[in-house]
């Protein structure tokens, strides 16, 4: 039967040898870190709890956030009967069985709240064995989720609960955690760890929002700490070895971490695929977010390759899928085929220059007015007010296209788009001098 693991005294030898990120697990709202957008002062999720008026709700946010204790907060301030249920190991059987335990407590009065993690692990037969006792009141469903629950929870479950976000910690979240695991008696508090600020930024970073990692990386750095009559101390040599990561010692948010992506992004820009490669190991050894790095890849492949290879964009957009679905370490190898390919593509900034053109050109008048042609008519109001009056559908037309003006009469014949004669960009750019053309002898001859 599936059901919650008493809670530990906390000077008991059980508790003491719990892992540091179980007995460091937050017991009310204020020790939780994070999500001040739910449980923050005056925050809907808080309310919820204070008044007592919890229904049934999904939490959807990646790893180690807080979704098993944020629900095992609540079924204590609650006071509730709280039943811990993996979607891993339980089958219809074990639902069941969690039906009847909630139903008896219901009739003495008793509420339950089952807390399912993985949720989206249950298929559709398991998913809807909840629906009649979510219905009905018998149980409080607190279901958790790594996925969308939009495509993972059946559309009748996912109707009957509420869902909330749980986001990534931050950084300055993580640290607090880490300081909070030093000082606390329930963590390191009585051992008189010394660590540097530098070495606990490492750990923060190198969790990537996880708090449950970061505990656990911190356990494993101070266990393996030096030890004398002071106490125990953390050397970058001991962080070194047991994260087998000597380049993790840099700051994600510091000079160096910009001064990398900066590197990266210019050897790929100065078509040097051997640099590019480097730096980006450089950061993914360090300890960098591999999506952080697809995203840069990505931004580089409008940026300084454009319709020069349009193909740049697929690469980018699948290097970045690849990184989501495998991780690290596998990933580095995606990321390297993206930069390969962004260093050897043909290069085009015209997407870059565009977009900065056309907000210069906002910036002096934000508000010039869509020429009425172009409006939307849905009503009969707007169509007497001459919206959409004259519009010329291309369709409509052998050519495909028309010399009818679509940019406000204030930058008519205004061009934000350069092409270059780079790679494929030559093609687009002899294509767009055909049109403009075509449009001026269009108008000449009174066609638009």
């Amino acid at each position: 039967m599936p059901e919650m693991t008493p809670l530990l005294p906390p000077d008991s030898a059980a508790f003491a040898s719990q892992p540091l990120a179980a007995r460091m697990r937050p017991l009310t709202l204020d020790e939780f870190a994070g999500q001040k957008h739910l449980i923050g002062e005056g925050k809907v999720l808080r309310r919820l709890i204070a008044s007592d008026t919890i229904s049934s709700m999904i939490f959807w946010g990646p790893p180690g956030v807080g979704k098993t204790t944020l629900a095992q907060i609540i079924a204590q301030q609650t006071q509730a009967t709280f039943i811990n249920f993996s979607a891993v190991t339980s089958g219809i059987k074990e639902i069941r069985q969690v039906m009847n335990q909630a139903e008896e407590n219901r009739l003495y009065g008793a509420r339950t709240i089952v807390f399912v993690d993985e949720i989206h692990r249950f298929n559709k037969a398991q998913q809807d064995a909840f629906l009649p006792y979510v219905e009905k009141g018998s149980i409080v469903l607190i279901g958790a989720t790594t996925e969308n629950p939009s495509f993972e929870i059946n559309s009748a479950l996912l109707s009957r609960c509420k869902v909330f976000v749980l986001q990534a910690l931050t950084r300055e979240d993580i640290l607090s955690l880490l300081r909070r695991a030093l000082e606390d008696d329930r963590g390191f508090g009585q051992d008189h760890v010394t660590i540097s600020d530098r070495a606990l930024g490492a750990i923060a970073d190198f969790s990537n929002g996880d708090a449950r990692s970061a505990l656990s990386t911190l356990e494993m750095v101070v266990l393996n700490g030096d030890v004398d009559e002071h106490g125990i101390t953390v050397t970058d040599e001991t962080m070194a070895q047991c994260l087998s990561k000597k380049s993790l010692m840099y700051d994600k948010d510091g000079e160096e971490h910009y001064n990398l992506i900066s590197a990266l992004h210019k050897s790929m820009r100065n078509s040097d695929p051997d640099a590019a490669v480097y730096w980006m190991m450089r950061m993914l050894e360090g300890g960098e977010d591999p999506l952080y790095i697809a995203r840069r890849v990505l931004r580089f492949a409008a940026e300084d390759v454009g319709l020069a290879d349009p193909r740049a964009m697929e690469v980018g957009v699948a290097a970045y899928q690849a990184c989501h679905f495998i991780g690290v370490p596998e990933c580095n190898v995606h990321l390297a085929e993206a930069v390969v390919y962004m260093s050897l593509a043909s290069k085009s900034n015209a997407m870059e220059l565009a977009t900065i053109e056309a907000r210069e050109a906002i910036q002096k008048e934000p508000d010039a007015p869509v020429p009425l042609h172009i409006r939307n008519a849905p009503t009969t109001l707007m169509k007497n007010l001459d919206y959409g009056k004259g519009y010329q559908y291309a369709h409509d037309y052998a050519e495909k296209m028309t010399a009818m003006a679509c940019l406000p009469d204030n930058l008519k014949g205004r061009r934000f788009y350069h092409p270059t004669d780079q790679g494929q960009e030559a093609r687009y750019k002899e294509r767009l001098e055909q049109i403009l053309a075509w449009k001026e002898t269009q108008r000449t001859k009174g066609g638009g």
